[in-house]
């Protein structure tokens, strides 16, 4: 592995420009490249961080070592597998992919090649500065509220492999079963896929995940409950607080550390350590994206879209 990791990433929106900001930042790696279908974009970002910008995907491969892909959803999987047969480490913002044969495609290049795949869930690295992953005990119930403003982004998919998909991510993470039975309820508002969702999950081992999401909420809410057989704990997310009342210890100044202040950048940090062999796996990876995928697929074919 190379002293001196060369990064790349694909999609010169916002959140590539998070993500160009993480590996400009971040020791050992340097920003190499950049690519958009908006070459204008490309090169805005590129001249930022001192990295090229390209407008040819194979001229863009030969020039990284790992790729973070945030571009629309709807190109995560061409890029991805794209990047995997190249030989190149992927990270890959939510949902990995929009259907589970490309999904699962993504895990079986991965496999073969012996390549890291990181998906973008950033919750999980909130999750574990806090601790909640250390909880001996398994939740009984989660109440999970992400509601969003009207934005421009991410309307190449529902709101549920938008927003609701960290939830559900979660529940998966959460739960020690296997989901068992969606109900959910959902509507378009001002878009053709839908903009709000409800859903309740019911796992095996009897967990129930009950979910909110709408990205065409008049503000932004981020806030969770997971209820234990030993008492109730409440996140909000936007404020990096909680109440606590599990009788277990969990970090409650989460949201100073360095993860609870960045967590794409948590993220990037643990695929960046998986890449180099530093850490068995990122946050998130290939068969993760594929669950949490699953479930959202689930989710709207129980509201009938």
């Amino acid at each position: 592995m190379a002293s001196i990791l060369r990064a790349g990433v694909i999609g010169a929106g916002v959140f590539g420009a998070h993500h160009a900001g993480c590996y400009a930042s971040a020791p050992g790696v340097r920003l190499c490249a950049v690519i958009d279908t908006h070459a204008d974009r490309a090169s805005a970002l590129a001249a930022r961080f001192g990295a090229v910008a390209y407008d040819d995907l194979a001229q863009f491969l030969a020039a990284v070592d790992l790729v973070s892909i945030a571009s629309p959803a709807t190109a995560h999987a061409p890029a991805a597998l794209a990047c995997l047969r190249a030989g190149k480490a992927i990270y890959v913002e939510k949902p990995i992919a929009t259907t589970l044969e490309d999904a699962d495609a993504i895990a079986a290049e991965a496999a073969g090649r012996s390549l890291v795949v990181a998906c973008g869930f950033l919750e999980r690295a909130a999750f574990e500065v806090m601790g909640l992953f250390d909880i001996p005990q398994a939740p009984l119930r989660m109440e999970a509220t992400r509601l969003g403003p009207a934005s421009p982004r991410n309307l190449d998919v529902s709101v549920v492999a938008d927003l609701m998909i960290h939830d559900l991510d979660l529940a998966l993470c959460l739960s020690r079963g296997a989901p068992l039975a969606v109900e959910a309820q959902g509507t378009c508002e001002t878009h053709s896929l839908l903009d709000t969702a409800e859903a309740e999950v019911n796992f095996d081992d009897g967990f129930t995940a009950l979910l909110t999401a709408s990205r065409v909420a008049n503000d932004r809410r981020r806030t969770m409950r997971l209820v234990y057989p030993s008492g109730d704990l409440t996140i909000d997310f936007l404020s990096h607080s909680f109440v606590n009342a599990t009788g277990f210890a969990l970090n409650e100044d989460y949201g100073e550390t360095p993860a609870g202040k960045d967590r794409l950048g948590a993220s990037i940090g643990a695929f960046l350590a998986a890449v180099r062999g530093d850490a068995p796996r990122p946050l998130a990876d290939e068969i993760d994206g594929a669950r949490a995928l699953d479930l959202a697929l689930a989710v709207e074919q129980a509201i009938g879209r």
